[in-house]
């Protein structure tokens, strides 16, 4: 082959493996934007390289893509906008290629928002440890050359990882789907009537809700209390001509999965402009998270303009 062949070959391969390492990237950063920055830089790096000197593209290119993460997550930058309090997971919808690998348990909960927003509290290398770990099973020997550490820290790392997931995790093993659905439909019914009395019992007794304002504030707002939550939700669910101007007209609102877990969106005119994501625990609603910032719903918006939707949950909000 000439050296126009050669490029085309070796760019066929980058490709058929992006998928994957853009599933590895968004684990590793929480962010599609990011994941795929990540991505385009080693595909940069594959360039430059001489890759008929790479015995192993894949192994190659994942090494490539976690340090380049772990750039990412130590660089001043990050640290400011992660320690500020405002930062959430972007929400993929499922069905997102970037979701996977979802084969097990495991693999499907390391790319859930709980595990996401939970791995704030890892350091850049044990998240990276789990991550390879859990959802890609790689090897500690493996994982000791792709982060260039010992066999035995990367041991180390992970039983740390695990420990501090576990210790925050709510609830135990998945919801069943159709009862998760069940659940966040008769929360959407007693919000948008004012029931205050029936969210508050779909709540746990320790349940959270977080905002991003719709982006326009700085910091998350959070709100403890199921009584509290009770009260916010009624008053975000009530529609009203201000909301609607703002949202860019009358919206529908949709039940979906939103990495893996129940949501409702906020459709005006097929356009997502609001993702209010559920995590169930024991029967019971145990965080509510709102996320309206544009910015975090670009690939969710443009994933569900290609979807085909069920019927919506209220047609006119």
């Amino acid at each position: 082959m000439d050296s126009t062949d050669i490029d085309r070959f070796d760019t066929s391969r980058f490709e058929a493996g992006r998928n994957r390492l853009a599933s590895l990237a968004y684990r590793l950063l929480g962010s599609a934007a990011d994941a795929e920055d990540a991505v385009q830089d080693a595909f940069l790096h594959w360039q430059a390289a001489d890759r008929q000197r790479i015995k192993v593209p894949e192994a190659w290119l994942t090494k490539v893509v976690t340090n380049l993460c772990l750039d990412r997550l130590r660089s001043a930058q990050a640290r400011r906008e992660r320690t500020v309090g405002a930062w959430l997971p972007e929400p993929l919808l499922d069905g997102d290629p970037m979701l996977g690998p979802a084969d097990t348990f495991e693999q499907r909960e390391s790319v859930s928002l709980a595990v996401l927003t939970l791995m704030e509290r890892l350091s850049p290398v044990e998240r990276a440890v789990y991550i390879l770990r859990e959802a890609f099973s790689y090897g500690h020997a493996e994982i000791a050359e792709i982060l260039d550490i010992t066999e035995s820290a990367s041991q180390q790392h992970l039983h740390r990882a695990r420990h501090h997931i576990t210790t925050a995790r709510r609830g135990s093993g998945e919801p069943d789907p159709a009862s998760a659905r069940r659940i966040v439909e008769a929360f959407l019914a007693a919000a948008s009537s004012g029931r205050t009395e029936r969210l508050v019992a779909l709540l746990t007794d320790d349940a959270t809700a977080i905002s991003d304002g719709a982006g326009l504030t700085k910091k998350l707002l959070r709100y403890d209390t199921p009584e509290r939550i009770a009260v916010i939700a009624r008053a975000g669910f009530k529609s009203t001509p201000a909301k609607q101007r703002l949202a860019g007209g009358v919206s529908e609102v949709h039940f979906a999965l939103v990495n893996g877990a129940p949501a409702l969106l906020f459709v005006p005119g097929g356009k997502v402009v609001g993702a209010v994501t559920f995590d169930i625990a024991d029967g019971k609603i145990a965080t509510v998270r709102g996320i309206a910032a544009p910015a975090r719903l670009v690939r969710l918006a443009d994933a569900w303009r290609q979807h085909e939707p069920d019927a919506p949950l209220i047609t006119e909000w």
